[in-house]
């Protein structure tokens, strides 16, 4: 999604003049309300743009997800706040909850395996110390299965319950587990597995399994290797039968890779349960601090990344943590022939910056009459190229000008089953994209006072609605080669912790005086500034911002009582 130094669909002209200061080279702000014409708008465009027809929309929407109805405008305001406040006391109650985590090591315990099972022994304590620092709100139970082969007899299978005494998970493993046994290349996984689903007691709300394994299971749709049962397992289970079982106790399934044996086996298991994060455990040569260290970013990220996706299904009121790794299954990686797709037009529709607090404040400056409107011809690739918990993203480009084209990212929302894709929930985006803007711009000014030397930049977001469907699309900037990363989560959960997001979060309840945090914060890392796409708002008013914004109690759960203030909070003199 996004990449290295390139040009964009936005120039420096749009941000505020403060911000003048910064480094040219990451966005330019706003191109095509220099280079390209007004245009004609039709009637029914300027209907939808009308303040009180946003609104209008904005609340319908609302209605439908709460389930109310009123025709007095006052009332209906104040019957869905309410409304919605029993909704956010509710989601907060059931988030709190999957911030109990139930971990469970499944490893291969045969001869090759003993830096492995070392490994585990030694992370766990490590693990369980960075989450009391970074995360303190989540609790960790661990437990552990092993498994070897059915020549093993006994030893086959072992595990221990889980327990959150972390000196008995590592005794346990240093006096019990040790690497011995195995026949033939391929390993009883399918017996690990099944032991620590159905064998374990599994009780919190966020439920992994953390699989590490050097060889596939038996039977010829995993491997060519020799195997003595090339059937698949003479216990007759199948992959099939142990990943729905783990589905329907609702584990989340994540895998150290050691090698390629288990390439096979990893392509039949997302066919079953869809896409899932799979972690790089090769060493070069025997280097223990190296294993160690990929096993504690694994676990850790296998911790953060289930409690995450948890949290944002009762978010998202879904039925099923799996529905958004099957939606992963259809992307498609690959930049599309250009050629073969359709030239389309639409009109592009941007917000102008606020430029003080009052202004972020008044849900009036968001309207029609602050919106710009501008032609655009464009191409976008038919299957998205990543997902997220909102909205799929597609490859598009600008052919506004025959010689060039300019690459962007075209998102769309997803769940648009209760209604049609209306052209205000996505012109509310654009409102928290330019709100985050202005706020980044504030904070890089009080940092750049205080001798900070790391800026937090948004990618400006546009609405781009196609002329002939009406379906909208937000439009940013494209790129390249670089890793894209969610560093916090508006449930409260730090991903990767960064002092200088924690205290832009920070920053932006202390300058709006309480009255909302940007979070959710995910993009890309340079060396001086962090540069930001699709944030979140928790704010007091809580019919602002979508669904995300959890009101009051989101800004005191999800993020002041998780927030430690930092080095940079204190440079910015923030109160804790």
């Amino acid at each position: 999604m996004f990449g290295k130094k390139t040009s964009s669909i936005f120039k420096k002209n749009d941000r505020n003049d403060e911000s003048n200061w910064e480094d040219d080279t990451l966005i330019d702000q706003n191109k095509y309300a220099n280079s390209h014409p007004q245009g004609v708008v039709t009637a029914s465009l300027i209907n939808r743009l009308d303040s009180m027809k946003i609104e209008e929309d904005r609340l319908k929407r609302i209605e439908e997800d709460l389930n109310g109805t009123d025709s007095r405008l006052d009332s209906r305001i104040t019957a869905l706040r309410e409304k919605r406040e029993k909704v956010i006391n509710s989601t907060l109650q059931k988030v709190k909850l999957t911030r109990n985590v139930d971990l469970c090591y499944v490893l291969d315990c045969t001869a090759s395996m003993d830096n492995y099972i070392e490994a585990a022994k030694n992370c766990i304590l490590k693990v369980t110390n960075y989450m009391k620092r970074i995360n303190p709100s989540i609790s960790i139970h661990v437990g552990f299965c092993g498994y070897r082969d059915h020549c093993d007899g006994k030893d086959r299978i072992q595990y221990l319950n889980f327990t959150d005494s972390y000196e008995k998970f590592s005794d346990y493993i240093k006096n019990n587990v040790k690497a011995t046994g195995g026949g033939d290349g391929p390993e009883d996984v399918l017996g690990g597995l099944d032991a620590a689903i159905s064998q374990m007691s599994w009780s919190r709300a966020t439920r992994v399994i953390l699989h590490i394994g050097d060889a596939p299971p038996h039977g010829r749709q995993f491997t060519s290797m020799y195997d003595n049962y090339p059937e698949g397992d003479p216990n007759g289970l199948t992959a099939e039968n142990v990943m729905k079982k783990m589905q329907s106790s609702k584990i989340l399934y994540f895998f150290g890779k050691i090698t390629n044996n288990t390439e096979k086996m990893l392509n039949v298991f997302r066919g079953i349960i869809g896409q899932f994060s799979e972690f790089d455990l090769k060493t070069s040569g025997n280097n223990p601090e190296e294993l160690l260290t990929k096993f504690f970013y694994a676990t850790c990220s296998a911790i953060t990344s289930s409690v995450t996706l948890n949290s944002t299904t009762i978010m998202k009121d879904s039925s099923s943590i799996y529905s958004l790794q099957r939606k992963k299954l259809q992307i498609n990686p690959q930049e599309p022939n250009w050629s073969t797709l359709l030239e389309q037009s639409g009109k592009l529709l941007s917000y102008k910056f606020p430029k003080k607090l009052s202004e972020v404040k008044d849900k009036k400056f968001f309207k029609g009459s602050n919106l710009t409107v501008n032609n655009m011809n464009f191409k976008v690739a038919s299957q998205p190229f990543s997902i997220g918990a909102e909205r799929y993203a597609y490859f598009g480009i600008d052919t506004q000008k025959s010689s060039t084209t300019e690459k962007l990212v075209m998102k769309k929302y997803h769940d648009t089953n209760k209604r049609d894709d209306p052209l205000e929930r996505y012109l509310e985006s654009a409102e928290v994209s330019s709100i985050a803007h202005f706020l980044a711009n504030e904070f890089n000014s009080a940092a750049k006072r205080a001798d900070i030397k790391k800026k937090v930049r948004f990618i400006y977001v546009k609405i781009l609605r196609q002329s002939q469907t009406e379906q909208c699309y937000s439009v940013e900037g494209y790129f390249r080669d670089a890793e894209f990363k969610r560093f916090n989560v508006n449930s409260g959960v730090i991903t990767e912790f960064h002092s200088t997001l924690e205290a832009f979060a920070h920053f932006t309840h202390s300058y709006t005086k309480g009255y909302l945090v940007v979070c959710d914060l995910q993009g890309i890392e340079l060396e001086n500034e962090f540069v930001l796409t699709d944030p979140a708002i928790h704010c007091v008013d809580s019919l602002r911002f979508g669904g995300t914004n959890l009101g009051e109690k989101g800004i005191n759960e999800c993020f002041l009582n998780n927030h430690t203030c930092n080095n940079v909070c204190k440079k910015l003199k923030l109160k804790s």
